[in-house]
């Protein structure tokens, strides 16, 4: 690994010092100005309508932790600068009692992993500028920032142990053999030698190097860690898991002597083929490693001790291969060794687990009903109850001076933070981080309808209207296709996928939680699985045929819209939807099966889904499914999004699509983006992604 010489270390801590600006202390109820970009008047005074550039003007809360005390909330605010084409974020910090927030971290850098150091009297966090990733401490008004020594650079995440006196950071290793190093006379050769699966994984191909899991011991007087050690030497695994997992999947037992982290100790076709993570628990004075979800076979994740030492929970999947299992909770009782199911008569999933500080409950955010809400868990009785309620999405939430701390957003509003009192069953909106930009900005109503299917059975479906709804107009109207394709159409704030810039356009929305999506219990979850063509598109086809006896929807102005599996939905109704819509648009999604079943990376996804590949008798219904064998009925235009570095669903799917459009003689459009993966990442992509979307649909619907 490498290490910055004292000189340099010195050099960016004093940069660091001078560009600290003083606190800034603002009312609770005024947001803070965006700091990258100020929202021009212009983007939104003369256009009362929400719009691609607003959208990325707005400022995006993320990874709030609550003090040791309980009484103050720090966050971070992420901007975008659309000029710039990147991000910046700041820290900031809440406190409960006052209803106050300040900033707390300015700097030319990207301040991220903030975290409380457990004696509440200073703030760890993160910081990369170019290459260089430091950890850095400072007190809680953002004053005395000091460079941690003893943490080198290319430190990628880190948790202070819960007395104080360790910390665990994450580091890439250098394991497996290159090219170069094979062939020291070849440095620019280019290639890969590949002898197994999982050679690339969403976004990025495997390297030589692996996140490894280092512990440290930490003196708080001195702010120096010292004695690094990695827990997983010679381990050619990931902790935490790539891409999308962190530092919440590695926690400290209360005693600061054991560590417990998720990780998938498998490689090449195994792990391609295999959901099953483990939870392990290093030992720190013995340096014994120990398996503790020995038996279960799908995901296990996020454990978490009690703060009394006696348990450790964490959330676990019981099928091997399936990613969207219900999300089960785990106890695990640490004298006797056994783990019980807390949620075996729960129908839902459960996620982002907090223990109450005396131990002797749980929270968790679980769907339910097409939203996100706050859970508790008894651990007495067995009982759970749900704390939250509304048409919201809660996606974080802590305890917090005598209440809770929920992170929120909706399909009309981006996340603020909000304090729920159980007791009284109040809920108090702290910030307010975007009421400046979106009071001028009007947005449309969101209805909810149960539509009936063609079984009998209800679905809650999402209807956005346009801002100055009429009824006694008529507009053009769009199916809402979900992905995922378990992923439910809850109450999200989408940077891409908003459907209020879609009712800006004048666009009602119609939005069904079809069959295969969460939060309406288990069954109506699997029913997609292996059954692509079936329930669930006639699902779709209810909700749009239903609206369509509206008399204010325009049912010759019908299109249908989709990303992932919403892709492959719109592939498939265009071969089969019998001339009820007028135009279509695909982003990232599945198109011939057959060739998704041999490119993709993670195979345990469509050999689920699709029953086992296609060479296999009893996985011939599933391919028959595939949208490339009905593009013989093609005849309605189509814009077709696709990323290359998208290796789930990949770039070769949507290139198949809009060239059998192109020799169907069917009108179409190929939207690519050369550096994009399954979604759009970058702000000016973004904003290209909104413009050619709604150019299309204004010149197509």
């Amino acid at each position: 690994m490498k290490y910055l010489s004292y000189c340099t270390v010195a050099i960016i801590a004093l940069l660091f010092a001078c560009k600290m600006p003083d606190k800034q202390t603002v009312a609770s109820d005024k947001p803070a100005t965006p700091l990258a970009e100020i929202v021009p008047d212009s983007v939104v005074v003369h256009n009362q309508r929400l719009n691609p550039e607003l959208l990325w003007a707005l400022g995006r809360i993320s990874d709030f932790t609550v003090s040791p005390n309980g009484k103050q909330v720090l966050y971070g605010i992420s901007y975008y600068s659309v000029s710039a084409n990147k991000s910046s974020r700041d820290l900031y910090l809440y406190d409960l009692n006052k209803n106050t927030t300040h900033r707390i971290a300015q700097t030319p850098y990207k301040e991220f992993n903030e975290t409380w150091r457990p004696d509440g009297k200073k703030i760890g966090f993160l910081a990369k500028k170019d290459s260089t990733v430091q950890m850095f401490e400072m007190n809680p008004d953002g004053s005395q920032l000091t460079l941690i020594k003893g943490i080198p650079d290319g430190c990628t995440g880190f948790i202070y142990a819960p007395k104080g006196s360790k910390i665990a950071n994450t580091a890439d290793v250098k394991l497996a053999e290159t090219t170069a190093d094979r062939y020291k006379d070849l440095p620019q050769a280019s290639g890969r030698v590949i002898d197994d699966l999982m050679y690339r994984h969403w976004d990025e191909w495997e390297d030589d190097k692996f996140s490894h899991i280092f512990v440290a011991d930490y003196n708080a007087q001195t702010q120096t860690a010292t004695s690094p050690t990695d827990i997983m030497p010679r381990e050619k695994w990931d902790a935490p898991m790539h891409p999308f997992d962190g530092m919440e999947e590695i926690t400290f037992s209360p005693d600061d002597k054991n560590l417990a982290y998720s990780c998938k100790k498998l490689t090449g076709k195994q792990a391609a083929f295999s959901t099953n993570s483990e939870i392990y628990l290093y030992n720190i004075p013995s340096k014994k490693t120990t398996v503790l979800s020995a038996g279960q076979m799908g995901y296990d994740r996020q454990a978490s001790f009690s703060p009394d030492g006696k348990y450790i929970a964490w959330t676990s999947m019981q099928r091997n291969g399936f990613e969207a299992d219900k999300n089960r909770i785990l106890l695990y009782q640490i004298d006797s060794a056994k783990t019980k199911d807390l949620t075996a008569d729960f129908d839902q999933s459960s996620s982002n687990i907090r223990w109450s500080n005396q131990s002797d409950s749980l929270y968790f955010i679980s769907g339910i009903y097409a939203t996100q809400q706050i859970f508790s868990l008894d651990l007495k009785t067995g009982s759970i109850a749900q704390v939250s309620e509304g048409d919201y999405d809660y996606t974080q939430v802590y305890p917090a001076n005598g209440g809770l701390v929920g992170l929120r957003m909706s399909m009309s509003a981006p996340s603020d933070l909000q304090f729920l009192s159980p007791q009284a069953r109040s809920v108090r909106q702290l910030t307010h981080q975007n009421d400046t930009q979106l009071k001028r900005v009007k947005l449309g109503k969101v209805e909810k309808r149960w539509i009936n299917t063609t079984d009998g059975k209800r679905m809650l479906t999402w209807i956005i209207y346009p801002p100055d709804f009429d009824p006694t107009k008529k507009y053009p109207t769009l199916l809402y296709c979900q992905g995922g394709p378990q992923s439910a159409v809850s109450q999200f704030w989408s940077y891409r996928w908003n459907f209020q810039i879609m009712a800006a356009n004048d666009y009602i929305i119609v939005a069904p939680n079809r069959r295969g999506l969460p939060t309406f219990g288990q069954e109506w979850n699997d029913q997609i699985s292996k059954e692509y063509g079936g329930q669930n598109i006639r699902d779709y086809l209810s909700a749009i045929d239903e609206m369509a006896k509206e008399p204010y929807v325009d049912a010759t102005r019908l299109g249908a819209v989709g990303a992932s599996y919403g892709g492959y939905s719109v592939y498939y109704l265009a071969g089969m939807h019998k001339h009820r819509f007028k135009t279509f648009v695909a982003h990232a999604g599945i198109f011939n099966f057959e060739a998704m079943y041999g490119t993709t990376e993670e195979s345990f996804f469509v050999d689920w889904d699709l029953g086992g590949p296609y060479w296999q008798p009893q996985a011939r219904n599933s391919y028959a499914a595939s949208p490339h064998l009905k593009v013989a009925n093609w005849d309605t235009p189509i814009l077709v999004i696709h990323g290359e570095r998208d290796y789930r669903v990949p770039i070769g799917q949507g290139m198949s699509a809009f060239n059998a459009a192109q020799m169907r003689g069917v009108k179409s459009r190929f939207l690519y983006f050369p550096d994009e993966n399954h979604w759009v990442l970058q702000p000016q992509n973004g904003i290209l992604w909104q413009r050619e979307y709604f150019h299309w649909l204004k010149e197509t619907l």
